[in-house]
């Protein structure tokens, strides 16, 4: 019997707000999350209707914070409009294929509707134009490498160095090795992004009992929901900080639970083990990791995992390494994402936070542990070889 997977209010609002705030389809959207795009687009209407079926079982927002959802995500939009507005505004008089050109060139920056909008043009006809010069035999092949490369660094938010530049080109039909990888990122002027060093959230001076390293550094899993390992982060606004928990399988490396807020509370780390819970549904037994801070030595932390039949884990005091598996995610989301950005509000850092794990590292990031594979194809890859053998 096969039981029917649940999902965190946080989750909804999460799914919802990739579509809404950030201009993404609900295909994309629901395929990131690995959730059916008609249950998103069900989540969105009873959002948008708020009805009192809305998020059944879970919760409702009450009418104050709908109303502050509703004032962020419209000072959202007029910010973005002003942006294309400041860079585009020129364009209103020029001929509609230098409009179609601005949009070509910053339809990774924002989202292709609300730019056509603006500059008066259709939606069809900028597509039309991406097509017809799309079909263009005139450019030569390294040309086009030249900007897939490009692309594939903003993607990425020049994240890639040349290993992974010269896999995802070999994904795309381009055969070659790191010496032509790097001339290539030479040529196009494109530089790899360096980690600077952020906040320890860590504190393990307590008194509340610990669990034993039963984990002892075993990263490497044969299947998927064996071993989840956790930890705290925090990320700097002008509001304040803002502190996110994430719990990652082994197995896939995936972010299978997340959760952020402006306090580093234990209802952080539980509300992110109830999102994973939800969302894959593990058995007991599962060992689930963490390091010694007093948000997991918690009892109502130790509850949950009891009444889940989970296994505790905890690092030995003071070793990062035991947990180096959640301490190289935050070191790719800060390298990655978070120092290149100059966050206003906690509101603007938990979206691109959001962003950055559901919309990139667990769909299209490309990871050296899984042959360079993003985690939702690994787990993909391993289910048909599964039923293969």
């Amino acid at each position: 019997m096969i039981t029917r997977k649940k999902y965190s209010k946080e989750f909804k609002l999460d799914a919802i707000s990739l579509v809404l705030d950030q201009g993404y389809t609900r295909a994309e959207a629901a395929r990131s999350l690995d959730i059916n795009s008609k249950m998103l687009g069900r989540w969105i209407n009873e959002h948008q209707t708020g009805s009192d079926q809305a998020f059944r079982g879970n919760g409702k927002l009450t009418l104050e914070q709908e109303e502050i959802r509703r004032l962020k995500e419209e000072n959202k939009r007029l910010k973005m409009e002003k942006e294309i507005f400041k860079k585009g505004g020129g364009l209103l008089c020029q001929r509609k294929e230098v409009k179609y050109s601005f949009i070509a060139q910053h339809k990774k920056t924002w989202p292709v509707d609300p730019m056509c909008q603006l500059l008066g043009v259709s939606r069809n006809g900028f597509y039309r134009y991406l097509n017809n010069n799309a079909d263009n035999r005139d450019d030569p092949e390294h040309q086009r490498m030249l900007r897939l490369i490009k692309e594939i660094a903003a993607a990425s938010d020049y994240s890639y160095g040349t290993r992974r530049i010269k896999k995802a080109m070999f994904e795309r039909g381009y055969r070659f090795g790191r010496y032509k990888a790097r001339q290539l990122m030479k040529e196009a002027d494109i530089q790899v992004r360096h980690r600077k060093k952020y906040k320890i959230t860590t504190n393990s001076n307590h008194t509340q009992p610990v669990f034993e390293n039963v984990l002892n550094r075993q990263f490497s899993v044969n299947q998927p929901n064996q071993a989840y390992a956790s930890d705290i982060t925090c990320v700097w606004t002008q509001e304040g900080w803002l502190y996110l928990a994430v719990v990652i399988d082994l197995f896939s490396r995936r972010v299978v639970g997340w959760s952020m807020s402006s306090r580093m509370k234990t209802k952080l780390v539980c509300d992110a083990l109830k999102m994973a819970i939800w969302q894959r549904q593990p058995v007991s037994g599962l060992i689930a990791h963490s390091d010694q801070g007093s948000q997991y030595a918690s009892h109502a932390y130790r509850q949950l995992l009891e009444n889940n039949g989970f296994v505790g884990s905890m690092s030995r005091k003071g070793n990062c390494w035991d947990n180096s598996v959640v301490e190289s995610f935050f070191g790719s989301l800060m390298r990655e994402r978070v120092q290149w950005r100059h966050y206003q509000t906690r509101y603007e850092a938990q979206q691109d936070i959001l962003n950055y794990i559901s919309m990139f590292y667990n769909s299209h990031r490309l990871h050296s542990f899984l042959d360079y594979r993003s985690p939702i194809q690994f787990e993909a890859d391993m289910a048909k070889l599964k039923k293969v053998t």
